[in-house]
């Protein structure tokens, strides 16, 4: 994959987690049908961001990216409010997709997914993994150009789901 200047990093964090929670909800994000706001497991992930790490300079926007809290030291550390790990592998992939992002702004960092409710953290580097997420760029890429969302499948975490009545309704 082309390596992007840092002006042509248009894909937002949210969009690399939700590839891998589903692309037909990813779909209908990057179209501009927003859901969220109606959703009450949203909610509770914003007052626990709100309500935990105190102190910390939180919601850092850098660019099109929007990182919950950055701790500065001898390296960068770029943390990730997470409500559960019922979705580890989106978490995962957005902390990467930000971490790659500063890295072509010429930024060395780590990130920390912080799961509060559990009382435990994960840390995540970007070494040996940059495939991975140029990958992930261009499946979210294929999926923002298409003409309509792609087929929902359903799962479990449908139920929780903002988007569940405009797929199963």
């Amino acid at each position: 994959m082309e390596t992007y200047p840092e002006t042509h990093l248009i894909i937002r964090g949210t969009e690399i987690n939700y590839l891998f929670i589903c692309p037909t909800k990813l779909w209908y994000f990057a179209k501009g049908i927003t859901m969220e706001q109606e959703s009450e497991w949203v909610d509770l992930g914003k007052f626990l961001h709100e309500k935990s790490y105190f102190g910390e300079e939180k919601d850092v926007k850098i660019g099109m990216i929007s990182i919950d809290f950055i701790k500065k030291g001898d390296i960068i550390e770029v943390h990730e409010v997470k409500k559960g790990k019922s979705m580890e592998k989106a978490h995962e992939m957005q902390a990467l997709y930000y971490l790659y992002y500063l890295k072509k702004l010429g930024i060395n960092a780590k990130a920390i997914l912080n799961y509060p409710k559990l009382r435990e953290t994960r840390e995540i580097t970007l070494e040996g993994r940059e495939e991975e997420v140029e990958k992930a760029i261009e499946e979210v890429e294929q999926i923002k150009s298409l003409s309509v969302p792609p087929k929902p499948v359903k799962t479990k975490k449908c139920k929780k789901c903002a988007y569940y009545e405009l797929c199963w309704v």
